[in-house]
């Protein structure tokens, strides 16, 4: 009965709400849609709207200004997705500080995110509002190799830890992905390397009283060989669907729903007898995920409360054709998610946001029997939000059915020094549950406790992503103890200790009405403090820049992309080293008339060869072209 009453009693609270629309972002279906994808209606400031820069979901889980946030926070907008163009989201999010990926091949290889220094299974991802992990890989986690562009509208960073708002696995930072919701119909097509095939197809409608987005795509590539010496390439396909909307049942009380569903097929190569040694094989692997949430909103009589119920369910197969045509392993993993979250104006200034949620887990392979595992908590942050500071701080507390209750706390604050200078500081904790493999699969361990850590950043910003200019620097250091490592023969125990710390640069002009740019430089020490040896696929050094031009000759647009990143190591004893490297792109964009436009890019223009993950192949010189239409 304690677990119901965790999760009811953030419904319990009767204050004046916020400003209406600034709700949960699992239960809240905007920004809602408009005909731009620049401005939303969500979070207002005095009587205007905030552009979508400006806003955040990830600090709070409610949507809020982004200045009232001491955290490092980005954001990647519908147009700067345009901007960028192609399938692979990769190429959106590493412009952003602090990030770095890994690649084992080409498009829809298994892609890890590391986000300053943190393993990429400490990265809390969600779509839409829905918690992606895959509760049947070793190591929980997402891989963004599964997720491309299509139908993504707001790509949201969160840099640091934030458990205090997201619970478990948020020890890295957080990344929320919104489908776009802009109204109209949107078609596009792009063909190029590889004989690489991108369909997308979306469309919007919105009245008085709703709001529906649908989106339906199709990718395909021959691919790269995964095996960077190798001759035979490993070819890519998904295909997927996706829909957010909204309906008013009353003036107060309103419907919310979100679903998606992705096929996907990459093919790898192994290690195969005799020798066991890295090379082709016709090896391939089949994911299907499936995702939804429902849920509901009410706001009346200075009350704002919101409550859904969602579900994630992937499930994997592997096959070998070398040994026929079944699957050699399969696993299956499923999460149901419950939140129950509130908004209160305690006061003049004085804010409480609130809430409480439940997991409720499963996995099995082919050879582990099935295995659940239960963790709820609740949350509380005091804020308050005055002419030129801004402070928020809460705790914590999460129940697990294996390892007990675990505190969590956290604080942040940022102040206005005047003539656009703003001080930005934040301290909070972050805890990741062991997944079910490592309590019961293969080497399991049930004595294992949460993998916790510890942080801090502060930094100086000037201006706004909204404004001409804006400027940053950040310093930060996180402490990350009892990670959970594999020790051969034994098993999984809590024995890992990491340091990372470094400092972020980030710039962006508007040097003119028809030229923009941006730039961003990260330094990382990430170090074993067992071993002091570095971790694994972290340069030290990252930097990306871009340049967007607007020509006065019939609105052709002109960008490049610059990206650059420093040597590392690829295995934890720092024996083998990966290279840095530099990549460049150039992009083209060309209106042809109201409703169609031509765009292109050549990826890598300097045919750089270059590994992310020692022995897996990369992309040389690509070149891509396409159409897209609008209505």
């Amino acid at each position: 009965m304690k677990y119901l009453f965790l999760l009811s009693c953030s419904l319990a609270a009767a204050s004046p709400a916020l400003a209406q629309g600034k709700g949960p972002l699992e239960s809240y279906s905007g920004p809602w849609l408009t005909k731009d994808g620049e401005v939303i209606d969500c979070c207002i400031d005095g009587a205007r709207a905030l552009p979508d820069a400006e806003i955040t979901v990830t600090a709070t889980g409610l949507w809020s200004k982004r200045v009232s946030s001491g955290q490092s926070i980005a954001v990647v907008t519908a147009a700067d997705m345009e901007r960028i163009q192609g399938a692979d989201i990769t190429r959106a999010i590493e412009r952003l500080p602090g990030v770095t990926l890994a690649r084992s091949g080409g498009l829809g290889s298994q892609t890890s995110l590391f986000v300053r220094g943190a393993n990429s299974e400490q990265l809390l991802v969600m779509i839409d509002g829905i918690r992606m992990t895959d509760t049947a890989a070793p190591s929980g986690g997402f891989d963004l190799g599964t997720l491309l562009s299509g139908g993504v509208g707001r790509i949201e960073l969160l840099r640091g830890p934030n458990s205090l708002a997201w619970g478990s696995e948020a020890i890295g930072g957080v990344l929320a992905v919104t489908s776009d919701e802009r109204s109209g119909a949107r078609a596009s097509i792009e063909y190029g390397a590889h004989d690489t095939l991108d369909a997308q197809l979306q469309g919007g409608l919105a009245g008085e009283r709703y709001g529906l987005a649908l989106s339906g795509g199709y990718t395909r590539s021959d691919g790269i060989s995964a095996y960077a010496a190798g001759t035979e390439a490993d070819p890519f396909r998904q295909w997927r669907l996706g829909g957010r909307g909204h309906f008013d049942l009353s003036d107060s009380l309103t419907l919310t729903a979100a679903g998606r569903y992705a096929d996907s097929r990459i093919d790898f190569d192994g290690f195969p007898p005799p020798s066991y040694s890295f090379a082709d094989t016709p090896e391939y692997q089949t994911t299907r995920q499936g995702s939804g949430r429902v849920g509901l909103e009410y706001a009346d009589s200075g009350i704002e409360l919101s409550g859904g119920l969602a579900l994630s369910d992937t499930r994997r197969a592997y096959f070998d054709p070398t040994f026929g045509t079944a699957p050699n392993y399969q696993t299956s993993g499923r999460t149901i998610h419950a939140d129950a979250k509130g908004l209160a104006d305690l006061a003049d200034g004085v804010t409480l946001d609130f809430g409480a949620e439940g997991d409720w887990s499963r996995f099995s392979t082919s050879f582990d029997p099935r295995q659940t595992a239960r963790i709820v908590g609740a949350h509380a942050l005091l804020g308050y939000h005055g002419d030129r500071l801004d402070l928020t701080a809460g705790a914590r507390i999460d129940d697990h059915d294996r390892f007990g209750s675990h505190w969590t706390f956290g604080a942040n604050g940022s102040f206005d020094l005047g003539g656009n200078l703003r001080l930005i500081a934040s301290w909070g904790q972050g805890f990741k549950a062991p997944t079910l493999y490592q309590l019961y699969g293969y080497g399991g361990n049930t004595a294992l406790k949460p993998e916790e850590s510890r942080a801090f950043d502060g930094g100086i910003e000037y201006g706004s992503r909204a404004g001409g200019l804006r400027l940053s620097a950040t310093l930060f250091r996180r402490d990350s103890t009892n990670l959970i490592d594999y020790l051969w023969p034994a098993g999984y125990f809590n024995v890992g200790r990491t340091r990372a710390q470094g400092f972020e640069l980030e710039g962006t002009a508007q040097v003119s009405p028809r030229l923009s740019v941006r730039a961003a430089y990260t330094f990382i020490d990430a170090t074993n403090r067992a071993t002091g040896n570095q971790l694994a696929r972290r340069p030290r050094h990252a930097l990306s820049a871009s340049a967007d031009w607007t020509t006065p000759l019939a609105g052709l647009a002109l960008g490049a992309d610059l990206r650059l990143a420093g040597d590392s190591f690829d295995d934890a004893g720092n024996f083998i080293r990966l290279d840095g490297y530099a990549l460049a792109t150039v992009r083209a964009t060309l209106p042809l008339g109201e409703h169609f436009e031509l765009y292109g890019r050549v990826e890598n223009v300097t045919d750089t060869r270059y590994q992310t993950v020692a022995g897996y192949g990369s992309y040389g010189r690509s070149a891509y072209a396409g159409v897209r239409a609008r209505w």
